[in-house]
């Protein structure tokens, strides 16, 4: 099936998926209109970046028109990129752009797709940054230490990463191709990255929030922080090693499937996972901690101001006993 879209590409570049100009107009079929259309593709197929053929459709009241504009290239790579560029910013503008009291704007799976990278490359600095500062505030409040809060920001964006990175190597390099059985698309599915950091950023944050407790815990009790941290790697270490069993298998399924985009998503949550719950919140974390020593609990004074957020055991009320009779006793003296 591949070889046949590959061939069919090869003959007719761009037919599979063109981009679509859509022009709307009180009439598409005004000499001015009409002439704006045909100029406009002159203008494609001189640019030798599109091609044949370029059709041309209209609503039964003749207000829209959609013309079909093969690109070249598959749709995905750099040259398609080019000759949508090319189409929005050069042919449209001088030719049906210039006709009074229309409108034509680029739609299609190649504009789609350009489209929505350009939207998530501006707002993902928005999402990078309100979790980043949302998790530093909560940790901040819940521990009452600056240094326990940048330091969970560091570990926890170097699982991200790291995840990040696996995926470029097996997906983006084609590493693990047969291993996975895929052919690469030498390229990582646009909306991954994003989604991605928010749902590890949350597994991580969870993992370090329980680690966290038990040490804190501990520290609380009148522990120092050696033993504090020894404490608390312990305690946590069969429920961490438990859920993160379970979380890898789950996103290996995933993994197994057929689509490709289906496989990353897989790849990454379960290498994320793996890694975080070994090497960082195994080795890193506490080692990190250990260098640190009484600097984890650091907090200026200007932000004394912070409720103190108990990490360990509440006390449990003790029940009052009574002698025995001593409620008829009490009456008797009243009484007497």
């Amino acid at each position: 099936m591949l070889k046949t879209y590959d061939r069919i590409m090869t003959e007719f570049p761009g037919g599979g998926a063109p981009a679509v100009v859509v022009i709307t107009a009180d009439d598409v079929r005004a000499p001015q209109v009409a002439q704006g259309i045909e100029a406009m593709k002159t203008a494609a197929l001189a640019s030798g970046q599109m091609a044949e053929p370029i059709s041309v459709h209209m609503n039964d009241e003749h207000t829209v028109a959609l013309v079909d504009v093969p690109l070249a290239g598959n749709g995905e790579n750099a040259a398609a990129t080019h000759a949508l560029a090319t189409l929005r910013d050069e042919v449209i503008p001088q030719t049906i752009g210039k006709v009074d009291g229309v409108r034509a704007d680029v739609t299609g799976m190649t504009a789609g797709t350009e489209d929505f990278n350009a939207l998530m490359r501006a707002r993902a600095p928005v999402v990078f940054a309100f979790v980043l500062v949302f998790a530093f505030l909560l940790l901040l409040l819940s521990f009452r230490s600056i240094v326990i809060a940048a330091k969970a920001i560091v570990l926890n964006l170097l699982s991200v990463f790291a995840s990040y990175g696996v995926l470029v190597a097996v997906f983006q390099w084609g590493w693990g191709e047969s291993l996975l059985h895929f052919k690469s698309a030498h390229a990582v599915t646009f909306w991954l990255p994003l989604f991605l950091f928010v749902v590890l950023f949350s597994l991580s944050m969870d993992y370090h929030v329980f680690i966290i407790s038990r040490i804190r815990e501990a520290f609380d009790k009148g522990d120092d922080t050696r033993s504090a941290i020894a404490h608390g790697i312990k305690s946590s270490a069969g429920v961490v090693t438990a859920a993160a069993t379970v979380m890898v298998a789950t996103f290996l399924v995933f993994a197994s499937l057929s689509q490709v985009s289906m496989k990353e998503l897989g790849v990454g949550l379960a290498v994320a996972v793996l890694l975080d719950a070994t090497i960082v919140r195994g080795v890193l974390l506490p080692a990190a901690m250990k260098l640190l020593g009484e600097w984890n609990w650091y907090l200026p004074r200007w932000l004394d101001w912070i409720p103190s957020i108990s990490h360990g055991e509440m006390p449990v009320p003790q029940p009052v006993v009574l002698e025995p009779h001593a409620e008829e006793r009490r009456e008797v003296l009243t009484v007497s």
